[in-house]
């Protein structure tokens, strides 16, 4: 947490859980991932945190952005992008949303299967696509390996479908999974990447371009590697598989571009038990699933906690959220290890939360307001 972020929570005097993100984080984050790999362009995606703060601030660095709806795009031109860096990145795209999208400018679109292909041939003539294939996800916190993308052996059918209806078949994307620990997770995918660029060249048509995705992960209660280290790890894959043709590549970072920007500050309501022998106590925040804390569905992301009585003595806690919806449970499977001093009423600090958190807030789910965020 920066000193930024202290300040800004020492002064706040509003009542209810709120977001706070320092831009000058994500002003680092964007530069570091520009110098970790030089001869890429960054694609921000959008649905990490869509604010105008955070969208303004990288369309003024040279940003481009990965938009999942025409919503997305309409709000990166409006923070300042021009058409010509935005991808239409969602393989499911209803084709009067393709329409207006190719009306606003856009030409960069997504596909997976030869019926996408269609929609986008009708609705946006002439434009670039390219081909989502499926990868393992082997070492990612999420993997994202079914709903999206086709097996690499159909890639090929899918762009060459696209070129014979006058697309540009531009290139092979693929994600190796959220919060991918694995500098060489992209290893594979991009030997497969390889496959598909020689066997549509042997088709009669050149692919140009690799979007390497997203994955890149922030920080929680592990430590993860530096941006550095993938820069590092893709561009030797990228030698190693396509030698001194290296096509044009794309990356696609939110997490990694904005989690560790953001603090939330909640409130502990309740702290009971359920039996008077039981060992286990229940901590209820006013915070929780439904108000911004989706990501901890299956516990899969474990938020670093401060609270202000850190450094007393702690015992495992099930943490819950303050909804009457018994799935509004964040730590129960592996319980969280709080203060035994933590009391009704205090302030604690949700470290790691600038992605995935308001956009993940329910409207007003039991009368639950949104999330409120301060981009500072």
């Amino acid at each position: 947490m920066t000193e930024r972020i202290r300040e800004f929570l020492r002064s706040r005097r509003e009542d209810g859980p709120c977001l706070v993100v320092d831009l000058e984080v994500v002003r680092e984050n964007y530069l570091s991932f520009a110098r970790a790999l030089p001869d890429t362009r960054v694609f921000y995606a959008v649905k990490a945190n869509p604010s105008p703060e955070v969208l303004k601030l990288l369309a003024g660095l040279g940003s481009c952005f990965d938009t999942a709806s025409v919503a997305e795009i309409e709000m990166a031109l409006a923070a300042g992008a021009t058409p010509d860096r935005i991808s239409y990145g969602n393989t499911i795209k209803k084709e009067r949303d393709i329409a207006r999208a190719y009306e606003l400018g856009v030409r960069l679109y997504a596909v997976d299967c030869t019926e996408e292909v269609e929609k986008v041939a009708r609705a946006a003539p002439g434009s670039k696509v390219f081909c989502r294939i499926l990868c393992d996800g082997a070492g990612a916190e999420w993997p994202l390996s079914r709903k999206f993308g086709c097996e690499p052996s159909m890639a090929v059918d899918v762009l060459e479908y696209a070129h014979r209806l006058g697309l540009e078949a531009y290139g092979v994307s693929f994600h190796v999974g959220s919060q991918q620990a694995n500098t060489e997770a992209w290893d594979q995918a991009l030997a497969s990447s390889a496959g598909i660029f020689r066997e549509c060249a042997e088709r009669g048509f050149n692919l140009s371009m690799v979007n390497l995705g997203g994955g890149f992960p922030t920080r929680y209660l592990k430590d993860v590697p530096a941006v550095e280290a993938y820069g590092a790890s893709i561009f030797q894959a990228l030698c190693r598989h396509f030698g001194n043709a290296i096509p044009e590549t794309i990356i696609e970072p939110g997490r990694g571009m904005v989690g560790n920007a953001g603090v939330i500050e909640a409130e502990v309501v309740l702290i009971s038990r359920k039996s008077a022998d039981d060992d286990i106590r229940w901590v209820y925040l006013d915070i929780g699933k439904f108000g911004g804390l989706a990501e901890t569905m299956d516990e899969a992301i474990r938020y670093p906690i401060r609270t202000p009585r850190d450094g007393d003595a702690v015992e495992p806690c099930v943490l819950a959220g303050p909804t009457c919806d018994s799935a509004d449970v964040l730590y129960e499977k592996v319980p969280y290890p709080l203060p035994v001093s933590l009391s009704i009423g205090d302030k604690i600090l949700i470290e790691g939360t600038g992605a995935y958190t308001t956009t993940y807030s329910a409207v007003a789910f039991n009368g639950f307001p949104p999330l409120k965020a301060y981009h500072i």
